[in-house]
């Protein structure tokens, strides 16, 4: 994609050089073009990139050089960007949903211990096929946030597995007391290393799909484990 923007403070070829420069070094960004002339930069990008990022590379909000958009709402480009970037996740939830919601449609009615228990069961399963095709690598990321992966290494070779037995576990209705205690204890143990990890801002990968989409820890992956914890939870008091 290829965006102009209104780019002020370039006074001199020296200018444009150091601010084409600067911007240049951003990654995802494949050209810029900056004229003092029309106070404008002509960026391309294989993803959008916010106007704080951009403005940040160029010094901050205190440098003479200012960066804003004029052609284009930076609002609905977030939005895009923000959407192709959990496209995966988003395509997940929504299958699974759909699927619980059929298996739970019984007499005119969503029964919600049903559906919660599919969903679950959907969510698992999913999510365990992906880190199964390279248990290595999901283990090797997972390691990197998790509080227990970080000091017992193969932790993330049996969460895993657990994630597995869960979800077909939650399918075929077994031990619902027992799985949904186990379920509370296991999510609420990961969702601790994710906040640890957001809240200190950290650019890691998120391991809940294993190694094969590259997708960054932020307030999605919170809030697909709160999702779970707040399902074990229901389950068990309504049983």
């Amino acid at each position: 994609m290829t965006h102009t923007y209104q780019l002020t403070g370039m006074t001199c070829g020296g200018c444009e050089n150091k601010v084409k420069n600067n911007l240049f070094i951003l990654p995802d960004i494949t050209s810029v073009e900056v004229s003092k002339d029309t106070n404008s930069a002509t960026i391309s990008m294989e993803k959008h990139i916010g106007l704080d990022t951009l403005q940040e590379a160029l010094g901050g909000t205190d440098s003479k050089y200012q960066i804003s958009a004029v052609h284009h709402s930076e609002a609905i480009e977030e939005a895009k960007s923000w959407a192709e970037t959990y496209k995966p996740i988003l395509l997940i939830f929504g299958y699974v949903t759909a699927i619980s919601l059929v298996v739970s449609w019984q007499d005119n009615t969503v029964n919600f211990m049903v559906f919660m228990r599919i969903f679950m069961a959907g969510f698992f399963l999913t999510f365990s096929f992906f880190k199964m095709l390279n248990l290595k690598a999901f283990a090797e990321s997972y390691a990197m946030y998790d509080i227990v992966a970080k000091k017992f290494g193969p932790w993330g070779y049996i969460y895993a597995f657990i994630e597995l037995g869960l979800g077909l576990s939650f399918a075929l209705n077994l031990s619902p007391t027992i799985v949904n205690w186990v379920t509370l204890i296991v999510m609420t143990i990961s969702i601790l290393g994710v906040l640890e990890s957001v809240l200190n801002k950290q650019k890691i990968q998120c391991a809940c799909l294993g190694a094969v989409f590259n997708l960054p820890m932020s307030t999605v992956t919170i809030v697909e484990d709160a999702i779970m914890i707040a399902m074990s939870a229901a389950m068990l008091i309504l049983m």
